[in-house]
């Protein structure tokens, strides 16, 4: 649970957007890749922590459900931005 909490917290930090000094927003699309591959690790530790009963399945579907928006905006946000 706390490695799901500190990974979201490191994820949505990626997602502010610095800016410079005359108002021009900078986007670092290989922050965004990791983002996506935290978001890929903490389905394997939910996967995992289900397996070796951590946590309730029913947990875990709400746990997935989260991650998998969370993935949809930031994909989104990349496919958008970045490419």
């Amino acid at each position: 649970m706390n490695k799901i909490i500190m990974t979201l917290g490191v994820a949505s930090s990626l997602l502010t957007t610095p800016t410079e000094k005359d108002g021009t927003e900078v986007y670092y699309s290989t922050q965004l890749v990791y983002a996506m591959n935290n978001i890929e690790d903490m389905k394997e530790w939910i996967i995992q922590d289900v397996k070796n009963n951590k946590i309730d399945s029913e947990y875990a579907e709400f746990y997935f459900e989260t991650l998998d928006e969370t993935q949809g905006f930031i994909q989104d946000f990349y496919n958008k931005q970045c490419k």
